[in-house]
């Protein structure tokens, strides 16, 4: 299992997800800059409803949602082994 893989997960609020890596680190991963504003036309857009959201499982050692959305779990690692968050930023204008 690869140190970026994560192991377990707790749901937050504010679109925060608390992760544990297999090698031991933790953090939060905070959706809530990009979710919070809403549906913006991108891949995301489900995740803006908080049950939609609550609904996140683990494949494969990343988070994932129905409708086969996720996050890279190797990314989220590097940033919250640098700094203990990882931030799903918020996105400027609609994606056409």
């Amino acid at each position: 299992m690869a140190d970026w893989s994560i192991v377990r997960f707790k749901v937050l609020p504010e679109y925060k997800i608390e992760v544990s890596f297999a090698d031991g680190t933790t953090g939060v991963a905070d959706l809530g800059p990009r979710l919070s504003q809403g549906p913006l036309g991108d891949g995301f857009d489900p995740l803006c409803d908080e049950k939609t959201f609550s609904r996140v499982f683990l494949e494969h050692g990343a988070l994932t949602w129905p409708g086969e959305i996720d996050l890279a779990p190797d990314a989220m690692y590097e940033r919250i082994r640098s700094s203990g968050r990882s931030v799903l930023a918020a996105r400027a204008q609609r994606v056409a």
